[in-house]
């Protein structure tokens, strides 16, 4: 074989192998494929969309195109919006919705080619259309407080069924959006898995004065408090003062008492030592006068020598001269 025929045996076979390349494509679990050819939908022989399932597929290379849809349950978080109640007040309001794609063909012809911001959109409108709808019935209190509702909606039809005892209003408000979007979205080939309220709060300006309110009750009866404890801190302080100054009076009593008591015993001891020895009493009352004025060893007393006060240092029986 000569090499010009080589090279156009392996041109012919890598052609074929890009033809074979390009007339298969896999679509993974979890999505859905529409074949486009020349930009049209390619359909069956019943004129219904081509959808291709998760699996491997033919097409015609270099012709066909493939537009992946993705078919798990998404997840689309609302704006937070505004809500009028039916007390006429407003409420902020954040809900999320989970979706999926039910109907691949429907989808595809109904959001321009499968786009997803745009089913988004028109699913965010119906939510809040809806939402507003349910909301607009109730009052504050039912949505925020969650309070059970003791009513029973009575079915209009044998199909449907009647609300469940004893769900809370904001159930109810998720579980009307569900049916109401439900309904419609089938229209855009969309299944509505779930409808959710995750935050319900009042409109800054509200929530401001409310802020301030509650500052002021709880400020005056801070000050309630505050007025109360000073009242009972100077009754305990009046009563502590109160019993300080009796039992000082009482001790300083008992105290001039004792004192009075031990007085009068010195006196009586003093009598008696003096009516036993005068003379003895009046020698020992003379040693501790001396010791009193000579104790820092300076001192000087200008006195006669014949003076009271020297009696017995001229003579040890304190005779006078």
């Amino acid at each position: 074989m000569s090499k010009v025929g080589f090279n156009s045996i392996l041109a012919v076979i890598v052609v074929l192998a890009l033809v074979a390349f390009n007339s298969l494509f896999v679509i993974k679990e979890g999505n859905v494929g529409i074949v486009t050819r020349f930009g049209a939908v390619v359909r069956t022989s019943d004129a219904e969309l081509n959808v291709s399932k998760p699996g491997l597929h033919f097409k015609i290379p270099f012709i066909d195109k493939i537009r992946i849809l993705d078919s798990r349950i998404q997840t689309l978080s609302s704006r937070a919006d505004r809500f009028v109640t039916s007390e006429k007040k407003d409420l902020i309001i954040d809900s999320y919705v989970k979706w999926r794609i039910s109907d691949p063909a429907t989808f595809y012809l109904t959001t321009a080619g499968g786009n997803k911001m745009q089913a988004e959109e028109l699913l965010r409108r119906r939510i809040t259309n809806s939402l507003r709808s349910q909301i607009g019935r109730l009052t504050i209190h039912e949505i925020v407080s969650g309070q059970g509702s003791e009513d029973i909606n009575t079915p209009s039809s044998a199909n449907e069924e009647p609300a469940v005892i004893g769900a809370s209003k904001r159930d109810e408000v998720m579980q009307n959006a569900l049916k109401d979007i439900g309904t419609s979205a089938t229209e855009l080939g969309i299944e509505i898995v779930d409808v959710r309220i995750k935050q319900i709060n009042l409109p800054p300006e509200v929530s401001n004065s409310i802020y301030q309110r509650m500052r002021a009750e709880r400020n005056a009866v801070a000050k309630l408090h505050r007025s109360e404890g000073r009242k009972e801190a100077e009754t305990i302080r009046a009563k502590a003062d109160r019993e300080v100054a009796i039992k000082v009076a009482s001790a300083e009593r008992d105290a001039r008492k004792l004192k009075g008591e031990g007085d009068a015993e010195a006196t009586k001891i003093y009598a008696e030592a003096y009516s036993r020895n005068p003379e003895l009493f009046n020698f020992l009352r003379s040693m501790d006068a001396y010791r009193a004025s000579m104790q820092s060893g300076r001192d000087v007393m200008v006195l006669k020598p014949d003076s009271e006060f020297l009696r017995y240092f001229n003579d040890s029986h304190g005779n006078a001269q």
